[in-house]
């Protein structure tokens, strides 16, 4: 009875007969293809974890691809059992295929770029980019798109092919050092070597400023109200740029404070005619 239930005929593809025989066995070759691809991504993770690279995205990019090749495989095996003639499946469906082609162009696009940018590893999971203006860090890679994350805890969905066709600053691909810029204008009338000794006070005696690297104190120029000093200090965390900058501008100004340096802000001399100041000062003499 079990002999003749594995052989009963289900239908028929192009002349060859399927029965539950080959159907159950094409889906445990199926089955068994995700099987081995889990196997072999646990191999892979472990395998990193013992040579120290706990890095997600170099995982990511062996374990994504040999999942992709494994299923794949075990799709076209399982094809080949049903008794389906792959070749003759991908003559039949090419005129679909173009179609789709076209139609997904962007889909296609996208997934050549992530298989790029999972290679060249030039952007990875935990790095901090700017992307069309905006500071974000990478969350997660995919084959089609990319999850970053804002400053203001929001999540993005970014196209690979963005990542990989534009201009993109990569804070971190190398080192997590990074320089802010802080720029304060002071009244002509100040000392500018006090001005300056104070800045480099502050820059050096900042807490997060990174050891082994000077910060920089430059005058810029001669504005219409001010002289225009910057101050550069490097910090080790681009992702708290902001709030470090903020910092730096608090200890500037409290320095400031204390030594009676004065911050410019932009003023305007009015100089009347002698005629007009004349009747003016007659219409404030006759005044009560």
């Amino acid at each position: 009875m079990l002999r003749e239930f594995l052989d009963a005929r289900l239908f028929e593809i192009a002349g060859t007969q399927l029965t539950v025989s080959t159907l159950l066995t094409a889906i445990l070759v199926l089955l068994g293809s995700f099987l081995l691809s889990h196997l072999l991504r646990v191999v892979v993770r472990r395998a990193f974890a013992k040579r120290g690279l706990v890095d997600s995205g170099t995982g990511g990019v062996v374990t994504r691809l040999l999942h992709y090749a494994m299923v794949a495989t075990g799709f076209a095996i399982a094809l080949q059992t049903a008794g389906i003639q792959i070749g003759a499946l991908f003559a039949a469906g090419a005129v679909f295929a173009i179609g789709m082609g076209f139609a997904m162009q962007n889909i296609a696009e996208n997934f050549v770029a992530g298989v790029i940018l999972l290679l060249e590893r030039a952007i990875k999971p935990g790095d901090v980019i700017e992307v069309d203006g905006q500071v974000v860090r990478v969350v997660d890679m995919g084959i089609r798109t990319t999850t970053v994350r804002t400053r203001l805890d929001e999540d993005m969905i970014v196209p690979n092919a963005t990542l990989a066709q534009s201009t993109v600053k990569n804070y971190t691909l190398t080192d997590s050092n990074y320089r802010l810029h802080a720029q304060v204008g002071v009244a002509y009338a100040s000392n500018l070597k006090k001005v300056i000794t104070v800045l480099e006070k502050v820059a050096k005696g900042i807490e997060w400023r990174v050891p082994g690297k000077e910060p920089l104190v430059l005058l810029t120029g001669f504005g219409s109200s001010s002289v225009d000093f910057e101050v550069s200090v490097w910090c080790s965390d681009p992702w708290k740029a902001r709030v470090a900058l903020s910092e730096l501008h608090l200890a500037i100004w409290f320095a400031f404070l204390e030594e009676k340096i004065s911050i410019a802000f932009p003023q305007v001399d009015v100089h009347l005619a002698p005629a007009v100041e004349e009747r003016l000062a007659k219409v404030l003499a006759a005044a009560p």
